[in-house]
């Protein structure tokens, strides 16, 4: 019995020591004076070697020595508003002008034409120039022709003194029409020639002709795609499409009864997404399908009319691919709801408030609808009717053209994938014709986007800056004068010129706007076509693309502070103004929030639909510097190897002589200023500044080569820099490029860390919103390649006024900065222990210990952990993070992205096509190559054999249809995710966390001078189950059906184009289209129905 008592005695006395061994360990104690200690000792050594290797003190002290000579002055956003608003309107008016010119001499040409139908002549064809047969003889229609890099071109080849042309694959070459028009627009030449010796920022100028060519200067070598297809017809282009016609309102109404099925289905859809793609953002439109019954494809948008902005265009395309055959078709419900949707837009003052359409796709009209035109349209047919009759069946021709030509619209027949592009077009020229008639030559500008299809295009994506990548095109429309045919409104084509915004935005410069001002512009409608924060490009994989909505960015997705639209409104309607927000905006990809009181100034550009805004930063950002330095002293300076200028500002205009262009910016100024180019057009207050600044940063380059020679440099040291808001920069390899560790760091690769036209460096972005003097520190992971940057504000005074100067700072490996940091974070083991409560001796070594370095968006800079570095320290140790967010040490700020690329799990499939069968996809793939190679057959003759090309487009049409069915994996939505920001003025806070069965402990101490805190924590007590990590990650914000819908119909304010074009007495009614005569062979035409029949049975 005494034995089995003392045995559960031993075993209590185990048991106790167990428990208050966990209980210790548990409640582990770090003392808070130990770790407030390690933060001062590290920040007097941090502070005095960011301070010696960097020499900002040097530099503040030369800038407090020339207070006396300097001026600072309060920027007026009033007067600059002004000043660039004007240039940019001399800008435009002189490409305006230069089109008006490409107009008049294209008319004046065309009317001294007689028509000539045996005319023999050869001309340029950009696709065959240079080309030599087998014989080594140059092709017809080729020859050679000279071509030349030019760098105001991208870098193409191109002739200056020529223009050529480019012919789509789908037209004859050799078209006795299309060579009388070619010829005729020879006189084009010299006007392309003198336009740019009028004005050398001209870019690509061209005229597209109604029968299909394009004419362009300078002339280039057209680079087919990889079949060998042309299949670029500018009567495609926005810019075509715009000039030709006025605003519209489209109904597009296809016929999806049974008797569609097959090939006619196919057909219908791709001339349903043509007529899509000739719509802009100041169309309208909607698409109804019907059968027995009506259809909206898209049920939210019943009874009205949307945008037909390239969002709502791509969503109908989708739609429409998901369309199925079924019932008989009754067409009179469909045009009913037509025009009542059409009427009611009308009456409501909505939509266009212009032209109004209704496009029929049909394969057969079999009733009698004269009373909905009595009731709707006649006797004013307000509303054009346009017919489209799909598939070889003629039965219906009279009728559905009968629709067209009591409508004022027009018929085609449309038997052939290939004929649809070139049947659809005839609609514009229709609705053209008032404005031909009444000689209107409106200009156009076109909404922002993206030319893709120049060579080297894609190559811009990777050098340019992604917020200016964008162009619009100014256009005119060219008549002919002939009085023989003026009720008929025979339009010639359209000329035009392209302007990158790049430019335009150029005359806003950014060393007056400061590191947080911007400039930006946007259109009518209220869609952005240049804006820093515009983000038209994503990463698909390793390749960048377009997004798909890249250019309906609205003003309110990227100033999403704007809630009220209160900077929205009084924009898109043209109005002059100013107005204050307070702002969350974020530096560093969004992760860095910071909190800034914007002032806005707006105006609209005359004769353009464009509003310009700018923004200065309330503070240091409204106020700016200038110095005064001879240009002897100040030349010397800029001659020094470590100084060099923001390559893509402007201070000398090198592009408007050819001369200069071989010049860089930097070169420029230094010819300019000793006289050798006095030419050169330059921004005097630019200069007077990088002079003065060159002068006064002049010291700091014999400051780091003594830093250098006479004392020991650390490894880990690497790069010393300064950047003024000039532009000018300063830098010191400390370390040569084998041992550098940020071999990119402030090279021209290292974009994010350069003066650009768009932004300024991070570092000073950082450095200037910070406390003058104090070092700003953060970690960079540059795909793996791990550093810290150092930077700090220099500024001036005068009076009560102090500017920012510039930044300054020093770039070091996290080798060094670990060095330091775990010398001093460890106490030795003879350390007096007396007095102290808690672990001691206490080093963040020991396994018992995490120990980080934070900064103040909680990015670890330091941690035992390489892979830690850059990373949110909420990912890293949520137990803690949640804490120091609850005690106020942290503070979330919520951010949102309107501009978000999502995963997207849905996929458009058809319902009507279950996956069940394996042979489905081949069977249907054999009906189609079938039934084309007939049609193929039927469409053949000697002319085809030379110049047609359907097969080809047929095959594209095929591959474009189906690859609509696949979804890219990112689709575009808005996101929401937090920022961080440190509350300076709690300075240490410690605490236990409980976790289950253990007690965490940690301590958080302020680092001095510096954004940076010491995290100390108990490694030993996991609390990851209890806490989850916090992360940064962006979560896409879901809306419901109902909100999707009302988003997606929602008219915002927007302002109509001022011309309207849309009735002309004269107008030739009459001609409304033909059916051309078909013959075929029965036996053919049998095979091809029997084998469709039996394929269709299989499926």
């Amino acid at each position: 019995m005494e034995t089995g008592t003392l045995g559960i005695r031993s075993l209590l006395r185990i048991l106790g020591c167990f428990c208050l061994w966990i209980l210790a360990d548990a409640q582990m104690k770090i003392p808070p004076e130990t770790v407030q200690q390690w933060a001062s000792v590290f920040s007097v050594q941090l502070r005095d070697f960011s301070t010696k290797f960097s020499g900002s003190l040097l530099l503040q002290k030369k800038l407090k020595d020339v207070e006396s000579i300097i001026k600072i002055t309060e920027l007026n956003g009033d007067n600059l508003l002004r000043d660039y608003s004007e240039e940019i309107e001399r800008m435009l008016g002189s490409k305006m002008k230069s089109v008006k010119r490409l107009a008049e001499s294209a008319e004046d040409a065309d009317l001294y034409h007689e028509y000539n139908s045996s005319l023999q002549f050869d001309y340029y064809n950009s696709m065959l120039i240079n080309t030599m047969d087998e014989d080594g003889n140059s092709v017809e229609l080729g020859g050679e022709f000279p071509l030349e890099e030019n760098e105001h071109f991208n870098n193409l080849p191109v002739n200056t003194q020529q223009s050529t042309i480019q012919v789509p694959t789908n037209v004859y070459n050799k078209d006795p029409k299309l060579l009388n028009a070619i010829y005729n627009s020879e006189a084009l030449n010299d006007v392309y020639i003198n336009n740019f010796l009028r004005d050398p920022t001209l870019t690509w100028q061209y005229f597209g002709s109604s029968y299909g060519f394009f004419r362009i200067y300078p002339g280039i070598k057209w680079t087919p795609d990889n079949n060998g297809v042309v299949a670029f017809d500018s009567r495609n282009r926005n810019w075509y499409i715009q000039a030709a016609t006025s605003p519209k309102d489209i109904i597009i109404m296809v016929d999806i009864s049974g008797s569609m099925k097959g090939l006619k289905m196919t057909i219908a859809k791709h001339t349903i997404n043509t007529i899509l793609d000739t719509l802009g953002e100041n169309d309208f439109v909607n698409v109804i399908a019907y059968t027995d019954y009506v259809r909206y494809v898209e049920p939210c948008f019943r009874g009205t009319l949307v945008q037909a902005d390239l969002d709502n265009r791509e969503h109908f395309k989708l739609l429409v691919e998901e369309l199925h055959v079924k019932g008989e078709a009754k067409i009179k419900n469909a045009m009913k709801e037509s025009f009542k949707i059409l009427n009611e837009a009308r009456m409501n003052g909505q939509g266009s408030m212009c032209n109004q359409a209704i496009m029929l796709i049909t394969d057969g009209a079999m009733e009698d609808f004269e009373s909905v035109f009595e009731e709707f349209n006649w006797p004013e047919r307000r509303v054009r009717v346009f017919t489209y009759l799909i598939g070889r069946e003629m039965t219906f021709a009279q009728a559905t053209k009968w629709i067209a030509c009591n409508n004022k619209g027009y018929y085609t027949h449309i038997s052939t994938l290939a004929d649809v592009q070139e049947n659809v077009m005839e609609y514009l020229h229709v609705l053209s014709r008032p404005m031909v008639i009444n000689h209107d030559h409106d200009i156009i500008w076109t909404e922002a986007y993206m030319d893709t299809v120049l060579p080297n295009t894609k190559e811009l994506f990777y050098t340019k800056a992604q917020s200016l990548l964008l162009m619009t095109s100014v256009a005119m429309p060219v008549f002919s004068k002939k009085k023989e045919t003026l009720s008929h409104g025979i339009l010639l084509g359209v000329v035009g010129t392209d302007v990158p915004l790049m430019e335009v935005m150029k005359l806003a410069p950014r060393y007056i706007l400061g590191p947080h001002g911007y400039a930006f512009l946007l259109n009518n409608n209220g869609y952005i076509l240049a804006h820093p924060d515009l983000r038209p490009l994503y990463k698909d994989g390793k390749k960048l693309k377009p997004k798909p909505n890249y250019n309906s960015v609205d003003l309110s997705e990227v100033e999403w502070e704007d809630t009220e639209e209160m900077l929205r409104t009084p924009m898109v309607n043209g109005e002059t103004g100013s107005m204050t927000l307070n702002i969350r905006a974020s530096v560093d990809k969004g992760k860095r929030p910071m909190y800034l009181t914007n002032n806005y100034f707006y105006t609209d550009i005359a004769e353009t639909p464009f509003s310009f805004g700018l923004v200065l930063t309330k503070g240091h950002g409204s106020l700016m510097f200038t110095g005064n330095v001879s240009v002897e002293e100040g030349l010397h300076d800029m001659t020094s190897p470590d100084l060099s200028l923001a390559s893509e500002w402007t201070y000398c205009e090198t592009d408007i002589d050819p001369d200069h262009r071989k010049y860089t910016q930097h070169q420029a100024v230094i010819r300019y200023l000793q006289g050798k180019e006095p030419d050169l057009e330059c921004d005097e207050l630019l200069l007077q500044q990088i002079l003065f600044d060159a002068v006064v940063t002049a010291p700091l380059e014999a400051y780091w080569n003594s830093v250098m020679l006479n004392d020991r440099v650390e490894p880990g040291v690497e790069t010393a820099f300064l950047g003024t808001r000039s532009g000018l920069m300063r830098l010191m390899r400390y370390a040569g490029t084998e041992t550098r560790v940020a071999k990119k760091f402030l090279t021209p690769l290292d974009k994010n860390n350069l003066f650009t036209i768009d932004h300024f460096p991070l570092w000073y972005r950082l450095a200037v919103e910070n406390t003058p003097g104090r070092f700003f520190y953060y970690a960079v992971n540059d795909k793996g390649v791990k550093y810290v940057i150092a930077t700090t504000a220099v500024t001036v005074s005068s009076g009560d006024k102090m500017a920012m100067a510039g930044a300054i700072g020093v770039q070091m490996s996290l080798d060094w900065l670990e060095k330091r940091f775990w010398a001093i974070a460890k106490q030795p083991s003879d350390t007096d222990c007396s007095n102290v409560e808690g672990v001691c001796p206490l080093s963040c070594e020991s396994d018992d210990l995490s120990c980080y370095l934070v900064d103040n968006n909680g990015f670890i800079l330091l941690s035992k952990e390489r892979n830690d570095v850059g990373r949110f320290f909420g990912e890293v140790d949520g137990s803690v993070m949640a804490s120091l967010i609850k005690m106020g040490m942290f503070k979330k700020v919520s951010l949102f992205d309107y501009q978000a690329m999502c995963k997207n799990s849905h996929h458009h499939a058809s319902s009507a096509r279950p996956l069940l069968s394996p042979f489905y996809m081949i069977l249907a793939l054999m009906r189609w190559l079938f039934s084309n190679a007939l049609m193929f057959v039927l469409d053949f003759n000697f002319c085809g054999l030379w110049h047609s090309d359907y097969f080809v487009d047929a095959k594209a049409g095929y591959h474009t249809s189906h690859k609509q069915k696949k979804v890219d994996a990112l689709q575009p939505c808005d996101t929401a995710y937090p920022g961080f920001m440190y509350d300076s003025s709690v300075r240490e806070a410690n605490s236990l966390i409980k976790c289950g069965r253990c007690q965490k402990m940690f301590v958080v101490q302020q680092v001095p001078d510096s954004n940076l805190v010491l995290v100390v924590t108990q490694a030993s007590c996991d609390c990851s189950r209890q806490f989850g990590p916090i992360l940064l990650q962006p979560k896409e914000i879901k809306y419901n059906a109902t909100v999707k819908c009302n988003r997606m119909k929602s008219q915002k304010v927007r302002r109509r184009p001022e011309s309207c074009h849309s009735y002309h007495p004269k107008e030739n009614a009459k001609d409304c289209g033909g059916a051309s005569a078909i013959s075929m062979s029965l036996r053919l035409f049998a095979a091809s129905l029997l084998f469709s029949v039996l394929l269709l049975q299989w499926t």
